[in-house]
């Protein structure tokens, strides 16, 4: 296989475990990012080639120059991977012109930020018969009434832009209790200049989020699937998952697999849903439209969604595969999960003895691997080297 593939971030897990699953499979893998600090990904032994490239918000443009002078130095054209939210919208806006230097899934220019936006997702879903919370936006006529009579407290005031708005406030939405913190709320948010939604809360804990995870070929159809469960997230309640398990269930591909299909998606997915506790009804929170967190979960349970698409878009795809039994198997990136754990305890939504009985189970580790051991000490070293400037700082 002499096409190349091109990981775009390589400072988070997500970036690390698509260079372990190409790498292993001999494929030349060239990670880039906007720096060498922090970014642990680099150090994988599963990379041929590291490139600083041109910041994704600083200088967009100078990035996608970057990339299509690296292209043009390629013998065969590349694969092309994002593993972060902005570096899949910068491929968004410049879809047409990186696919004539790039093999991409999609092909249809849009359709990665019409599924990410939170409010054009809701229209999708709605139009075709896909359950969602209840939700207001802030220009509604009478939005505050509908609140009261509709969404109720409390509720989430939820960003229709995710990447911005974590990258501004460090959390992924604003939970909020009473209409005093409502109006607080959407303040920060204008201040920001950033649209936001308000959203009703799904009953049910956290092990009632769910996701569909799946890969669709050029013809818009799934190929290969699995689904899981998630045990603790963080930030707690409304976070990333830090501890989730891979289980069969096989009503989500029924709604997810349809969705993502009559929407014409192309490439990898990870549908989010949430169970009602009450009904027993799933409804679609978000879309991933980049490998997910869970990738290493994903890998070990049997799909390797980075090589499943590197073959699909080199032409010679993989045979079609779903994962219909339960592995019992769970993803862990032990970092967050103890933050997670001491505030589920503080909380008492857990007890200890639940979070130890937990434990006990195979794990796929976020960072950790014993056959490419650098990146986690890397990271380590890190959080260490953070830990120590703090405490003298003070």
């Amino acid at each position: 296989m002499k096409n190349k593939a091109v990981i775009l971030g390589a400072n988070y897990y997500i970036g690390l475990s698509a260079i372990r699953c190409l790498g292993i499979h001999g494929i030349e893998v060239v990670a880039v990012d906007y720096s060498w600090k922090g970014t642990y990904g680099f150090y994988s032994k599963y990379c041929s080639e590291t490139l600083i490239a041109p910041h994704y918000k600083k200088d967009s443009k100078g990035l996608i120059e970057f990339l299509i002078e690296y292209a043009k130095k390629q013998n065969e054209i590349p694969v092309l991977i994002p593993c972060g939210d902005p570096y899949v919208e910068l491929i968004d806006e410049y879809l047409l012109t990186l696919k004539e230097y790039y093999l991409i899934p999609q092909t249809e220019q849009g359709l990665y930020t019409k599924v990410m936006n939170k409010g054009t997702l809701h229209s999708l879903a709605e139009k075709h018969e896909v359950a969602v919370p209840e939700t207001v936006k802030i220009d509604d006529e009478n939005f505050r009434q509908k609140v009261e009579e509709i969404i109720k407290f409390p509720c989430l005031v939820k960003p229709t832009d995710s990447p911005t708005f974590v990258s501004i406030f460090r959390k992924k939405m604003f939970t909020v209790n009473n209409m005093q913190e409502l109006d607080e709320a959407v303040e920060k948010a204008k201040d920001a200049g950033l649209e936001v939604i308000i959203q009703r809360i799904i009953p049910g804990f956290d092990d009632h989020m769910h996701t569909f995870d799946a890969y669709l070929n050029q013809d818009a159809k799934v190929t290969h699937w699995l689904t899981c469960q998630k045990y603790r997230q963080y930030p707690i309640n409304f976070g990333a998952s830090v501890y989730t398990g891979q289980k069969y269930i096989p009503e989500l591909y029924d709604i997810g697999a349809r969705f993502l299909e009559d929407i014409g998606f192309k490439g990898f997915a990870e549908i989010e849903f949430k169970k009602d506790a009450e009904t027993g009804k799933f409804y679609l929170i978000e879309v991933n439209v980049r490998l997910s967190n869970l990738n290493s979960l994903v890998y070990k349970a049997g799909l390797n969604m980075p090589y499943i698409t590197y073959r699909d878009l080199i032409g010679n795809p993989l045979e079609p595969k779903a994962i219909k039994n339960n592995t019992k198997l769970v993803f862990w990136y032990a970092y967050e999960d103890i933050l997670a754990v001491r505030n589920y305890i503080r909380k008492k939504q857990l007890t200890i003895s639940q979070v130890l009985r937990s434990y006990f189970q195979p794990k796929a580790y976020a960072i950790w691997d014993w056959k490419d051991i650098k990146p986690a000490l890397v990271f380590f070293r890190t959080k260490v080297g953070r830990a120590f400037k703090k405490i003298f700082s003070k």
